[in-house]
């Protein structure tokens, strides 16, 4: 059972932001979130970062413009998830609009794997480029990197994950590696890319290079920066929020690209209502679909389209293959659970889990799943080819992941043949026979780095919310604001007692609650058909239900007991 916890809020920081006009809720909240100003809050573009702390952004613009300028050949390398394709697709639109002879190659995940191997630089080497540029990848490609040189091919990288004990020999923009001084470690792949783009457009500028040319302006690409953003699950910090308000400004105006317009459709969602949810929970998935079932060829295609004829049956078949993958993550799931009936998974700091016939394009949502229900480190492993198999990986506060790879990599020079990541998750390639041996060595990591406290699920509140909040006016402007990763949505917490309840969908709660007072509210609760008892301490989230062109407040129940 989760411990039930209010979140901290400074007093300090509750005064300043109550001094500058803030509501007490509002106050409240963002104090919480460790909001000290309204400048905090506020995402106009003006407000984003400067580009000139990245290390070597200066650099790489002028080798993307010397690119440009003798017309060589450029050849972006992606990474097969959203974020790794709409930083593919905004550098094909972005550097084909600055003059250049730019194309793309996505490695097929299930024949590749990730990163610029040396498999992947042979592969790009038949398009003879005279430039490779990574987007989303590339930080841990010490050998492909020395392929490529051994072409001839030259090799910027743009990536954000954290690197290892050796960089490769090549040109780096990554706010996460050695020296590097930009004051937000968060940026997705994606943004990466908008920022080298900011640096690139800047050089060329002085050269003089929009006398002839129109200049174009970067803003019109933030829907993709946005969508990356959001599905890659980076923390939201305040410049990444001032990404991410731009391009939902421009998704509700209707100025999003066409695919990203398409897949709003394809999901049946509302683009003039668009919001973080949207983007992590409805597009995100949907475009990553490709990458994790076939090829991502298909979902950069969708963005890539310049109108709705050619962008609306790419996003109906990303859509079709997002179903698929919910069956076949639907049966994994239940053969994981029957796996783990017969452990005691309680003992354990962590969760290994293996099975020959997996997807291994679903393994990393599996890995989510099972996480979050046990609270525990979680590596799921699929069959991955010549003996190998291919594991991704989610952990939980208190364990970094990669670092615990890394060092179970360090113990064991022979256990894990490749890994990368982030804290919070991870991919690593190791031979079948010594599956039973990486779970033994990774659960005395996590026994070592974790207490027993760090494996009690704890859900953070806001605490219980007056009566006179429970209104519709409220919700809209909760709703409106950009919440995500590290800048969580309001979660609240109460007593209600249950008027009414029956079963939508086959899977869901559809309720009538009275809270403390009396008052009447609609409330659903997903994903559990289980019937509630008459009273029940519940923690929700407000929102707004739209059904027939009405809109009600509308409570989405979490978690009750």
């Amino acid at each position: 059972m989760p411990k039930i916890q209010i979140r901290a809020v400074p007093d300090e920081l509750l005064a300043a932001l109550t001094g500058v006009g803030f509501s007490p809720l509002e106050a409240r909240l963002y104090a919480a979130r460790g909001i000290r100003s309204r400048t905090e809050l506020e995402h106009e573009f003006v407000n984003l970062l400067p580009f000139n702390s990245l290390k070597n952004i200066a650099a790489a613009a002028v080798r993307l413009a010397d690119a440009i300028a003798r017309q060589e050949r450029i050849l972006i390398v992606g990474d097969y998830d959203a974020d790794g394709a709409t930083a593919t697709a905004l550098g094909m639109r972005a550097l084909a609009a600055f003059g250049a002879r730019v194309d793309f190659l996505v490695p097929n995940r299930f024949e590749y794997g990730y990163g610029l191997t040396p498999e992947i630089v042979a592969l790009a080497a038949t398009r003879q480029p005279d430039l490779i540029l990574t987007v989303d990848n590339g930080i841990a490609s010490v050998e492909g990197v020395k392929a490529a040189r051994s072409l001839g091919i030259d090799v910027l990288i743009t990536d954000h994950h954290l690197p290892g004990d050796a960089l490769p020999d090549a040109l780096i923009v990554n706010p996460n590696q050695p020296g590097c001084t930009f004051p937000s470690k968060n940026l997705a792949g994606v943004g990466v890319m908008f920022y080298v783009l900011m640096a690139l457009r800047a050089e060329l500028r002085t050269r003089g290079a929009f006398v002839l040319r129109p200049e174009p302006n970067l803003a019109q690409w933030l829907d993709l920066v946005a969508l990356g953003t959001v599905a890659d699950v980076v923390k939201l910090d305040a410049n990444n929020r001032i990404l991410v308000e731009q391009g939902l400004k421009r998704m509700r105006a209707g100025r999003a690209c066409a695919g990203v317009m398409a897949l709003f459709t394809a999901a049946g969602r509302k683009f003039s209502k668009a919001a973080c949810f949207d983007l992590g929970f409805t597009l995100g998935p949907r475009l990553n679909a490709a990458g994790r079932l076939d090829d991502m060829s298909l979902g950069i295609a969708c963005l890539l389209a310049d109108n709705e004829a050619v962008a609306l049956p790419l996003a109906h078949e990303l859509d079709q293959m997002n179903r698929a993958r919910r069956e076949i993550e639907a049966g994994m799931r239940d053969e994981a659970e029957s796996i783990l009936a017969t452990l005691e998974v309680e003992r354990d700091y962590s969760i290994c889990l293996y099975r020959a016939d997996w997807h291994q394009g679903v393994i990393g949502i599996l890995a989510s799943r099972v996480k979050d229900k046990f609270h525990r480190p979680t590596l799921v492993f699929a069959e991955g080819g010549d003996g190998l198999i291919k594991g991704s990986g989610r952990s939980i506060p208190g364990l970094h992941l990669r670092d615990a790879l890394d060092l179970v990599s360090k113990r064991a020079p022979d256990l894990i043949l490749r890994f990368g990541g982030h804290a919070a998750a991870a991919g690593l390639t190791l031979r079948a026979e010594n599956f039973a041996a990486f779970a033994s060595a990774f659960e005395a990591v996590c026994r070592e780095w974790m207490t027993e406290a760090h494996l009690d699920r704890v859900i953070e509140t806001d605490g219980e919310l007056p009566t006179e909040f429970f209104a519709l006016e409220v919700a809209e402007k909760l709703e409106r604001q950009v919440w995500g990763q590290d800048f969580p949505p309001p979660l609240f917490q109460g007593r209600f007692r249950v008027v009414e309840q029956r079963v939508v969908g086959e899977r869901h709660l559809k309720l009538k609650l009275a809270n403390t007072d009396g008052q009447l509210l609609d409330a659903m609760r997903f994903q559990s058909a289980e019937p509630l008892p008459a009273h029940i301490s519940a923690v929700y989230k407000v929102g707004v239900n739209e059904f027939r062109n009405e809109r009600i407040l509308q409570l989405q129940i979490e978690y009750c007991e």
